[in-house]
């Protein structure tokens, strides 16, 4: 039996939705000031329930590649839901992780009951560089738990993420990923062939596109 193609269900999804918005002739500026013909929102995919099972689909075909889990990690905090909604499919506990210890109450940094030797899958929404999901495996690595590998909705499949997450040794998995996204939107007409174009440029060096078209419309 073929297995399902969530990869394109879920970019077909995202479009649908604008949670990934594409455009190359008005980019936006990301939160470090580099002008991108692409913007990503997952959290969007949580006000559509027929949707949102579709990524919890992916991420579940995903978790059988991993064999026995005994708990899922969602990294705070765009990762939370999803993870959540993960842990309740598979009947699993949930943990998630903060960017930093708690500066009251116990400290925490991880939340939930968790114990030392414990296998766990780490779930983000989106990868770009990679840095808040290696973050979080390694405070779960600190205290004692098992980090299979890290499932993500998305992924940007920049170079620095792939690299980031071999040199830590630990797995990535993603339901869906740019170039996806890029196959169904031209498919689909929301981009034209030179728009796709302009696209591909950007994902292969963001920093030097964007420095490109500030100095070209300044």
């Amino acid at each position: 039996m073929t297995e399902p193609d969530h990869a394109t269900a879920l970019a077909e999804a995202l479009l649908q939705i604008n949670a990934i918005r594409l455009s190359p002739q008005k980019p936006f500026t990301w939160a470090s000031g580099l002008r991108s013909p692409v913007y990503c929102d997952n959290r969007l995919l949580l006000s559509y329930p027929d949707l949102r099972l579709i990524a919890i689909d992916g991420l579940i075909q995903i978790a059988r590649q991993f064999g026995h889990i005994d708990a899922i990690a969602g990294v705070a905090t765009a990762g939370i839901p999803h993870g959540m909604l993960l842990a309740d499919r598979l009947g699993l506990p949930f943990i998630y992780i903060r960017s930093k210890a708690k500066a009251h109450g116990k400290g925490n940094q991880i939340e939930g009951d968790c114990h030392p030797g414990q296998r766990v899958l780490v779930i983000e929404d989106l990868i770009s560089t990679g840095g808040s999901s290696l973050q979080a495996a390694e405070a779960l690595q600190d205290a004692g738990l098992t980090v299979l590998g890290v499932a993500a909705l998305f992924t940007y499949g920049f170079p620095e993420s792939r690299e980031r997450f071999e040199a830590a040794g630990i797995p990535l998995q993603t339901v869906s990923n740019y170039e996806r996204i890029l196959q169904v939107a031209l498919q689909k007409g929301a981009i034209n062939e030179t728009e796709s174009l302009t696209l591909s440029t950007w994902h292969q060096d963001p920093r030097a596109w964007s420095e490109h078209f500030v100095a070209h419309h300044a």
